[in-house]
């Protein structure tokens, strides 16, 4: 155990959201410029303050130490960029008729609840926080129960910078208390959530009943098209770092590996090959490069999944087991594991596999790479492997997914929008795509003749 935080309840939930819905309007009606020099701020004293923040993101959510210094810098970066752009949230002034003008404003939804996962808990209350704040909005987080802290102390650095009292707000709790009470909260406008596909579907129903906004990133099973003319060696670095960084447990982690039949057998090796290097062990210690999964459910879906494949005579080049070892016996550590002749329908080829586990199929041609990556409810990412323009071209086109990697391991970049197709999510966040999302558009008719006659 590294820590203890209160246990929320939904009383506790309801002052939050009250201390962000008094807030809002001295919030809302503060200069945009103001808000991003308190955003500038805020990136500045996170980043003061990266290794200490590292470090208790290491110890609550146990990725390696540069990973968790990459998150930390994150926030920072998406602090800047949207503090950056706040004072770009204009409309327009139009006469569209003799004497009568429209202004097109944007305007703050109002408070927003943040309900964030425990595999980037850093980057992802970011991902909403920042455009949030820029656009005007008070915030309230719910953190995963697992990974509240770095939050806490980050959301404690922000008062300190002049963030005023009740713009952003905490509340650790179950998400069947707190959560549940941003649902059905009327003071809260607007919900962004990260997680998986069942829980948005249910965060869907509920915000339907009082027409709340939602932004929604789900679950993903994003495959990997590796084609004949492919760079082998390159490819497998790629691979290695789209599923096995934080463990595998990352939204847009490859988790599908689609090689053509002609490289299957030599890609097949040298990923084994690769695998067996990875250092797994404890995210503190340098040299590591793979960590425990977060907590034991997690470990156990995953020794699941394995389970079935095998039974349905899917074969482990690799892991498919916890490590044995006296430094193993405190944590939730499963090996990184590569499975081939995985069967269409077991669950790690029909289902989200958050975790270090990573089947590959063998396909003739682009054709059957195309239909077996679309085969899934998710289209969140996906990506393709390729000397071919042209190959490139057309898998980008046809990949069901809310972004294609061409040559490239699963990235993001602040500036460019993210979101999913199908099951994988609705609406987008980063880029100026993620501020509009916190941003209602008015109408605003002006009749200066003096007449007020109707002119249509």
């Amino acid at each position: 155990m590294v820590d203890t935080v209160p246990k929320g309840s939904r009383e506790d939930a309801k002052r939050a959201i009250d201390a962000a819905y008094e807030a809002f309007q001295g919030w809302s009606s503060t200069p945009a410029s103001e808000r991003a020099k308190l955003l500038f701020k805020a990136a500045q004293i996170v980043r003061d303050n990266q290794k200490e923040l590292a470090q208790c993101d290491t110890m609550e959510q146990g990725k390696p130490i540069p990973e968790s210094m990459g998150e930390i810098a994150r926030f920072s970066e998406l602090c800047e960029y949207y503090a950056g752009i706040a004072t770009q949230a204009r409309g327009i002034t139009q006469n569209i008729a003799q004497n009568i003008y429209c202004d097109v404003v944007k305007q703050p939804v109002g408070v927003v609840g943040g309900i964030t996962p425990w595999n980037f808990p850093v980057s992802l209350f970011a991902f909403k926080l920042a455009p949030a704040l820029a656009a005007g909005n008070t915030f309230v987080l719910k953190p995963a129960s697992t990974t509240p802290l770095t939050d806490l102390k980050i959301v404690d650095l922000m008062g300190k910078v002049g963030i005023p009292k009740g713009v952003v707000n905490v509340v650790t709790g179950p998400g069947s208390v707190v959560g549940q009470e941003f649902l059905d909260n009327s003071k809260v406008r607007k919900i962004a959530f990260t997680g998986e596909t069942g829980t948005g579907k249910h965060i869907m129903e509920a915000c339907a009943r009082s027409v709340k906004r939602v932004t929604l990133e789900l679950g993903g099973s994003d495959p990997m098209i590796v084609c004949n003319d492919v760079d082998v060696d390159l490819a497998v670095k790629g691979a290695i770092s789209g599923r096995f960084r934080n463990c595998g447990q990352i939204c847009i982690a490859m988790k599908r590996l689609i090689i053509f039949k002609d490289v299957y057998e030599v890609f097949t090796r040298k990923m084994t090959e690769a695998v067996q290097r990875i250092k797994v062990g404890n995210g503190l210690v340098a040299g590591t490069t793979m960590g425990p999964l977060n907590n034991e459910a997690q470990r156990e879906t995953i020794e699941d999944q394995v389970k079935d494949a095998r039974e349905h005579g899917a074969k482990a080049m690799s892991g498919g087991a916890r490590p044995v070892g006296r430094e193993f016996e405190k944590g939730y550590f499963y090996l990184p594991t590569l499975l081939t002749d995985v069967p269409a329908d077991s669950k790690v080829a029909t289902e989200e596999t958050f975790g270090p586990v990573l089947p590959m199929f063998c396909v003739p041609d682009l054709d059957e790479a195309l239909r077996v990556a679309n085969s899934t409810q998710y289209g969140l990412g996906s990506s393709i492997w390729t000397t071919n323009l042209t190959t490139a071209r057309v898998a980008a086109e046809r990949l069901e997914a809310g972004t294609v990697w061409i040559n490239s391991p699963p990235l993001l970049r602040v500036e460019i929008p993210f979101g999913g197709f199908k099951q994988s999510g609705l609406g987008k966040e980063l880029g100026t795509e993620g501020l509009e999302a916190y941003l209602e558009t008015k109408a605003i008719y002006a009749d200066v003749s003096g007449k007020s006659k109707p002119w249509w």
